[in-house]
């Protein structure tokens, strides 16, 4: 039984009245003794051997992970605490404090295990067909010709061009000057050329014909079977693929079950997230509904180094992923009351939008952090709607750039399309200057510098973003320090492109500034705002041409 007790007397502590929204949320405080403790264990432990990045004695490969807690209260009523870890560790499943997963893939004599060996054997009788010496030879020489032949084919086509265009012109030319007679018997001799550069140029294709055929069928006896044994391992890891996610069995209070396969519905098994029911949420619901254990609070917390792609700070507060967890969560927890969704409410209520500049071609707004730039899927309230509402006879696409929800500071927006294009070519063509402060959890020691990290979104946590030099778009800030006071940095940041989350993943990840805004509740720590601002915007004004300057000093 992995049920833990709490070290501590925990009796004065109230019980949250709803069970944890998994997806935002606040930890609960017996969310975070129970974190306490599991970290106490990690900080000694001697049950595994994993590197996790946090000292130089450990071995291995260097990987960080996510583990979970579950508050529980058990048949006889007492609470206590499970917990788990996302994926493997030390190369195993089974441990002495964490629940187990809900497939162990890692079984002895698994099908998993056969399956994954005969696809492994598939993948070495490839790759020595692949590195067979007669086979490079053969797929050399073949090459070599085919090259010579694609070559050789094009310059006699384009020589046939050039001679039929002679021809043309030394017919026109014949018209003219020849007689009726003299003209028919030079055009028989035209004709004859035309009809023996046709056939001179099939008799080249026949040639390389000829000398292809021979070194491609030599070159198919490989190719072939190479080919029958990339698709039979296409086939079969489909397969297994299949089969895995069928093994994956849900339950939820109600003792129902569902596997990955009937969670994603309308997914392929190739489309669903590598790791999909490893996450440390779906195994501790998992044990808990096995053994009776009702769920009272839940949280997770990363520990380790970071990835390098992904933001993870030692021993943080994280919520479920959205891509691998949300159909298996939601199915889970059917039923159990949990606390509201904070995305579904409207934090721009009582809010107001105040106007720094307005003509007839555009206006200049003050937006409060929480409050949207455009509509979202669940709430309409924004920028864009409440300057709809404000301006009767505004047209066109009206918004030109936006702010993240949570960041506060100053807009433009174009009451017309013609603005709108002006503008937004300004904006294309880095001629608009902006300028954001933010408020850093951390002392910067160097005084300013420049960031280069291409970011994409997470496709398995939306919105999240991540650093890829692979599939990332540039992303470029530059930035400088404006203050250091009581353990706090407050910088000014300059932004050269405007990607999602540029500034919020430039400051917090390791490659960056490794340093979060405070109050960040995706890269940093929660708190009672986002401490950045957008405070200087400066651009030319689409129909006077003069320069526009703006500046809303934060209120940080």
């Amino acid at each position: 039984m992995f049920f833990q007790y709490f070290s501590c007397d925990i009796h004065k502590i109230e019980l949250p009245k709803k069970f944890t929204f998994p997806f935002y949320y606040e930890p609960h405080k017996l969310c975070k003794l129970a974190t306490t403790e599991i970290q106490e264990y990690l900080k000694t432990q001697t049950d595994f051997k994993h590197n996790f990045g946090i000292n130089n004695t450990e071995e291995g490969i260097v990987s960080g992970k996510m583990f979970g807690v579950l508050v529980v209260q058990n048949q006889e009523n007492e609470i206590g605490y499970i917990t788990a870890v996302s994926g493997k560790l030390g190369d195993k499943n089974k441990h002495k404090m964490f629940v187990p997963p809900v497939y162990d893939m890692l079984a002895e004599d698994s099908f998993f295990f056969n399956e994954k060996e005969t696809l492994n054997n598939i993948s070495l009788t490839i790759e020595a067909l692949e590195e067979n010496t007669e086979y490079l030879t053969a797929l050399k020489k073949y090459t070599t010709e085919k090259e010579k032949a694609v070559t050789d084919i094009q310059e006699k086509k384009e020589a046939n061009t050039v001679a039929k265009k002679n021809r043309a012109l030394r017919r026109e030319k014949a018209i003219t000057e020849l007689s009726t007679e003299d003209y028919l018997e030079f055009k028989n001799i035209l004709d004859k050329e035309s009809l023996e550069a046709k056939h001179f140029f099939n008799n080249v294709n026949r040639y390389w014909e000829h000398t292809l055929k021979p070194l491609e069928e030599k070159l198919l006896v490989f190719t072939n079977e190479i080919t029958l044994l990339k698709e039979k391992r296409k086939s079969k890891s489909i397969a297994l693929q299949q089969y895995i996610s069928e093994q994956y069995q849900f339950l939820n209070s109600k003792k129902e079950r569902k596997n990955i396969a009937q969670l994603f519905n309308g997914n392929s098994v190739q489309n669903i997230p590598a790791g999909t029911g490893e996450c440390a949420a779906p195994k501790l619901l998992q044990y808990a509904f096995l053994h009776d254990l009702k769920p009272i609070a839940m949280a997770e917390f990363w520990w380790g180094k970071s990835p390098n792609k992904e933001i993870r700070k030692h021993k943080q507060f994280y919520p479920a992923c959205q891509g691998k967890c949300k159909p298996i969560l939601t199915h889970m927890l059917a039923g159990i009351e949990m606390d509201t969704n904070p995305l579904l409410e409207n934090p721009a209520v009582g809010k107001e939008l105040e106007t720094i500049f307005e003509d007839d071609e555009l206006i200049v707004v003050y937006k409060p952090n929480e409050f949207l730039s455009v509509p979202g899927i669940n709430i309409q309230d924004s920028v864009f709607t409440r300057i709809k509402q404000q301006i009767k006879d505004i047209s066109g696409p009206i918004i030109i750039h936006r702010l993240d929800m949570a960041t506060s500071g100053l807009l433009v927006l174009a009451k017309n399309k013609e603005a709108h294009k002006n503008i937004q070519s300004q904006f294309i063509n880095k001629t608009v200057k902006k300028r954001y402060t933010a408020l850093l959890d951390g002392i910067i020691t160097d005084e300013k510098g420049t960031i280069n990290l291409p970011l994409r979104v997470d496709l398995d946590d939306r919105p999240r973003q991540l650093v890829c030099y692979e599939y990332g778009k540039p992303a470029k800030t530059t930035w400088e320090v404006i203050e250091r006071k009581n353990g706090k940095t407050k910088v000014h940041f300059y932004p050269i492109s405007g990607r999602t989350h540029q500034l919020r993943m430039h400051a917090s990840h390791n490659l960056g500034l490794n340093t979060p805004i405070i109050g960040d509740d995706l890269y940093g720590k929660k708190s009672d705002r986002l401490y950045l601002h957008a405070d200087t915007l400066e651009f030319t004004h689409p129909t006077t041409k003069q320069k526009m300057s703006f500046h809303k000093k934060a209120g940080f």
